[in-house]
């Protein structure tokens, strides 16, 4: 097996293969060290490469298969970690200039699990500033380019994580969510992205845990291996009240091999959902990999259920809290904070309180809204965004363009049905549903009732069985 193609190997295949001495932690982890080695010039994906760290602890891995060790499930397996979340011993910077040197001294809890079960950091993947837009690009590190068009931007927040994981640079990465920044990168980049039931993977990293809606998320080239990292991420822990208590959701590593078929299965499906423009050929190849659901045996309806676009509640509620969190920042980095932070960071304190309470009880309303689709429906599929990847010098700010026609913000008009089960707490998952003429990937996003997370899985592996994409490689 020559380099590339241990860096294209899914992880449930690989982590075989390292257990049954075929292929040894440290040949993986040499691999994809390569791997990153030849490819970060295009692309820009990673602010910390710890290749001595990754080397040593894969050394170890060896070891313990040489003394018989138990082991667990992601044994020897290269792992990508976005730069918002805390790992021991590797810089944490949160690609701002503020931490530009910040070595924690402990792995946030989901970090620390996904190492307990034998996965390997390579390093640090991009994310901009605090992860606070949908395009990956900082002044700490720059842009990051999507593979499949290096003038298209990979998404984000988590575009680092995307585009290594479309490029063959770890098998396994980890994103954050807090209004669609795993799901955006993993469709614009074209893999899979999944973000769980709200509290299923504790979140120890955000600062407000009542009100949370940031998730921290498995992204992975096939479903299996989404299922499978999950697996190793989930259970309660005491820093997030979400997730004490929290009933299991299945079993996802075994929902997400796929097995069996939907037949019995209510799939609502709906293009819209707050917004009303798509890209004509995102909309074809999105009815077309509708069938793949149906010869799976599900049962498609088309659906409407009641719905409160969610960008006007979900705005107050984050952008009051970059008031908090950067205000004295920004003062002391000035043109060294990245201008759109520093420019929601100064509207966040525009928000009066009723503003935010008032935002606060809305959310409520939307939870009980989507809560209600899925008593006529077992699951919801709509597209991920509405047209392909943005140009990377797009401005968040800006109205994108789709077919020539200038419609509104990205958050409104490039990926309106993400955000919403943020504010709700609903298992998402995307996944490429097929390729634009012009070789770039176009995703749909399946959507299921809380801790229907093994369901979603499942409905994502069929429909990656019907469809598969792994197979593809860009090309540098």
């Amino acid at each position: 097996m020559d380099r590339d193609d241990i860096c294209f190997t899914p992880a449930t295949e690989l982590a075989a293969l390292i257990r049954d001495k075929q292929l040894s932690a440290l040949e993986a982890t040499n691999a994809v060290l390569a791997r990153i080695e030849a490819v970060e010039p295009h692309i820009n994906s990673f602010i910390t490469v710890c290749a001595d760290e990754a080397r040593d602890a894969a050394q170890a891995a060896d070891a313990a298969i040489a003394r018989s060790d138990d082991l667990g499930p992601l044994h020897g397996v290269p792992l990508g970690v976005k730069d918002l979340l805390n790992t021991k011993g590797v810089k944490t910077t949160f690609a701002s200039h503020a931490y530009a040197d910040n070595v924690p001294d402990a792995d946030c809890v989901a970090i620390a699990r996904l190492r307990a079960a034998g996965a390997i950091l390579v390093g640090k993947t991009t994310t901009p500033e605090f992860g606070h837009k949908p395009m990956t690009e900082a002044p700490l590190f720059g842009k990051t380019h999507n593979p499949w068009n290096l003038e298209r931007t990979a998404g984000g927040s988590s575009g680092g994580a995307g585009a290594a994981g479309a490029s063959g640079l770890a098998p396994l990465h980890v994103g954050t969510d807090a209004g669609g920044s795993t799901r955006i990168p993993a469709a614009a980049c074209g893999i899979v992205g999944m973000k769980q039931t709200l509290g299923l993977v504790p979140h120890d990293m955000n600062a407000e845990t009542f009100g949370l809606f940031s998730f921290i998320n498995p992204m992975t080239r096939t479903v299996a291996d989404a299922g499978l990292m999950l697996s190793t991420m989930i259970g309660p822990h005491p820093s997030d009240i979400h997730s004490l208590g929290r009933a299991p959701a299945g079993d996802v590593a075994k929902a997400a091999r796929g097995e069996g078929d939907l037949k019995g299965v209510k799939i609502g499906w709906r293009m819209f959902l707050g917004n009303e423009v798509i890209d004509t050929e995102t909309r074809t190849i999105f009815e077309d990999a509708l069938n793949a659901f149906k010869d799976a045996g599900a049962e498609l309806i088309p659906y409407e259920g009641p719905f409160t676009p969610t960008l006007p509640i979900w705005k107050p509620i984050i952008f009051s809290s970059f008031a908090i969190r950067f205000t004295e920042m920004m003062e002391e980095l000035g043109d060294k904070m990245t201008e759109t932070l520093r420019y929601w960071t100064k509207m966040g304190g525009d928000f009066t309180a009723i503003d935010i309470q008032k935002a606060m009880q809305t959310r409520t309303v939307v939870f009980r809204q989507v809560q209600s689709w899925f008593d006529e429906v077992d699951l919801v599929v709509t597209p991920t965004l509405t047209r392909p990847a943005l140009p990377i010098d797009a401005d968040p700010r800006e109205p994108i363009e789709i077919e020539g026609q200038l419609v509104d913000e990205p958050r409104a008009a490039w990926y309106p049905y993400t955000h919403p089960f943020n504010m709700t707490g609903h298992p998402a998952i995307t996944l490429p549903s097929g390729w634009t003429a012009d070789g770039l990937p176009v995703a749909l996003q399946i959507t299921g009732p809380w801790l229907a997370d093994d369901k979603v899985l499942h409905a994502a592996a069929c429909f990656e069985r019907a469809r598969p994409w792994a197979d593809r490689r860009p090309e540098f």
